[in-house]
């Protein structure tokens, strides 16, 4: 077998064969690594997404890791832990606008309390339901970057004022502030950053709360850059008005519970079962990237970068050596 894809959904696994030279040989599973319980690689070539752990033992007998994620942070992480250079790809342009929309479907709905909104109309009561527009209230978008970028275009649209922080200034219209002075002023804050070692927790509950209250927090990055007991408590105490999540720390352990329907044990899991619970709270599955547009992209790309692999043993988009600032 030349490729086998873990971790692939339905729609993708349709487009990914419709898209597939015949001469390729692939093979599919839902499923992570871990779930299939394979004791060594299906094929040369394997790709991911974010919650398979590639085994260390792999790393003599696979030629090559496709991430299908614009993240690649785990691939750096395997890189160091497996001790072997294998050749790494990921997808890094193919789902920037599905997941700013994603974060800003977010926003729009935990400051209209939507959530509640839902719930009231078994009864058809609107007290505590008064939310706030968009216009004119202050967005930051922590991690300028493709993603970033189509956040801060659509903060725009919707007539907020937008802050950006990012150690690289590429946008010369865009206002970049401090990340403390950015966090003061937000009445809604964005995180869209890559994670690195330098970043993990960057979010966590000292940092949040110098924020106004009723600020709303959104991560579609990583979890582990905002634990999630630090935002149940910021929520509990006031500080916090919502908080969106699409990303979540120990990621690959949770989904795997929550498909078996075990509880998780850990702090940070139960934090993020009672954060589910709420009405001031929205968790997605990791779906950001979800969209059919993006989904076609995401086909077409990791074609692209088979069929690059297959052909000349490199990637067309390869993973960074060494995460950004």
């Amino acid at each position: 077998m030349d490729v086998f894809f873990y971790e692939a959904f339905e729609e993708e696994t349709l487009a990914l064969r419709g898209l597939l030279p015949k001469s390729v040989k692939a093979g599919f599973a839902r499923d992570t690594i871990q779930e299939r319980q394979d004791a060594v690689p299906p094929a040369g070539l394997i790709s991911i997404r974010t919650q398979s752990g590639v085994p260390s033992s792999w790393a003599a007998s696979i030629r090559g890791i496709l991430a299908r994620s614009t993240g690649y942070d785990h691939l750096l992480r395997y890189a160091r832990m497996a001790g072997h250079d294998v050749p790494c790809g990921y997808l890094p342009l193919y789902c920037s606008r599905a997941v700013a929309e994603q974060a800003a479907l977010m926003w729009l709905a935990l400051l209209r309390k939507l959530p509640r909104q839902i719930q009231s109309f078994k009864r058809f009561e609107r007290d505590g339901l008064t939310g706030r527009e968009c216009r004119g209230r202050t967005l930051l978008v922590v991690g300028v970057g493709n993603i970033g970028s189509e956040v801060v275009d659509i903060g725009r649209g919707l007539g907020m004022e937008v802050l950006g922080v990012d150690p690289v200034e590429r946008h010369p219209s865009l206002r970049y502030v401090r990340p403390d002075e950015g966090l003061a002023a937000a009445d809604v804050v964005v995180c869209c950053m890559n994670l690195t070692p330098r970043n993990a927790g960057y979010f966590n509950y000292d940092v949040l709360k110098v924020v106004r209250p009723g600020t709303v927090f959104i991560n579609v990055a990583r979890g582990e850059m905002s634990p999630a007991d630090g935002l149940l408590r910021l929520l509990d105490e006031g500080t916090l008005g919502g908080v969106g999540l699409d990303v979540y720390e120990n990621e690959r352990e949770l989904a795997v519970l929550l498909r078996s329907g075990r509880e998780p044990r850990d702090a940070d899991g139960r934090a993020v079962r009672e954060l589910a619970r709420r009405s001031d709270a929205i968790l997605t599955p990791h779906n950001a990237f979800n969209a059919r547009e993006a989904v076609e992209r995401k086909a077409l790309h990791s074609v692209e970068q088979v069929v690059c692999f297959l052909e000349t043993g490199r990637f067309k988009w390869a993973a960074p050596r060494e995460e950004s600032p």
